[in-house]
This record gives C-alpha cells, structure tokens and sequence, in this order.
C-alpha cells in the first residue's frame, strides 16, 4: 500500500505541476476611422481585474469596477489613467481623445473613446503604455483601420510607441 502511495505521488506531482494557469497581461485597443464622422473611434479592452488594480494603486479606488457605486468617480479616474498612458498623433499632431464611457463584458471592461475633427489620416503615431507599472509581461495590441487598411502593433513596456502610413 506504501508503494502505491509513493508511486501515485510521483505521477500526480509532475501532472499538477503543469496545470497552473498562466494568465494572460494584455490589452487590446481598436481605432477606425469614421468618414462619416470625421472622427478616430476606439476601444480599448482591458481585463476587469487588472484596471482595477491599476486604478486601486495611483487613485485609491475602494469598489469594485464591475459593480460600482459611484460611476462618475470611476469614469473619471479611467479617463485620467488613459489619457495619461494612451497617446495619439494623427498627421504628426497629438490629439486629445474624448472619454464616451464603458462597459463591462465577462472578465474585461471595454472603454469607448473618440477623437473629433479627423477628416482624413495619412500616419497614426501611437504610445500605449498601459498597465505597465503594475505587470512588466504586459502587451498591448493596437488594431487599426483606415481607408478600408487595417495595420496591426504590438507594444511592449521596452517598445511602447509605433508609427503607422496610410
């Protein structure tokens, strides 16, 4: 009976052993261009508890993101944190995006933001370098949209800037 035990140990171990999950540091933004609009329209995903600790440690947030008590004090630290860590240029010149809001879906809160008075993008500068401070692993991807292009970045914390022609 010892040896069995012995021996189940020795399988069982390694099989536990490879079981962790890994989880995943990683961002998703998504810009298109509206001709109708004149506007950049994007999303940004980011999953739920990593925003909360991001916002938890540069501005004190008590609640919890996905059932929040007061919506306006969280929209205003997200728009804060994002303005400051999500940069864009259009043309050679940073713009300024407008917060419309968020929603939360499963596991990632998804924020819609909008650049106004875009008429035409010839290059897109972008900087992400969100969730940086808390994960060094993280990875934001940026998929964009012009003209019916679309172009792809993924920006590391060493790398968190690219430049894309239209």
């Amino acid at each position: 009976m010892k040896i069995r035990n012995i021996f189940f140990l020795f399988i069982a171990i390694p099989l536990f052993a490879f079981t962790t999950v890994h989880k995943f540091y990683v961002s998703v933004t998504n810009i298109e261009h509206s001709t109708t609009d004149k506007a950049l329209q994007i999303t940004t995903r980011i999953f739920i508890d990593d925003f909360q600790r991001v916002l938890k440690e540069r501005y004190d947030l008590k609640e919890e993101l996905a059932s929040e008590k007061d919506e306006q004090l969280v929209d205003g630290m997200m728009q804060k944190y994002l303005s400051k860590k999500l940069k864009i240029w259009v043309n050679g010149e940073l713009k300024t995006f407008k917060f419309l809001g968020k929603k939360y879906e499963e596991d990632v809160t998804v924020c819609y933001l909008e650049i106004e008075g875009v008429e035409q993008v010839s290059s897109l500068e972008i900087e992400n370098a969100l969730l940086y401070e808390i994960e060094e692993q993280q990875q934001n991807l940026v998929h964009v949209k012009i003209n019916n292009t679309r172009k792809s970045l993924l920006l590391v914390k060493e790398n968190d800037k690219g430049l894309l022609n239209f």
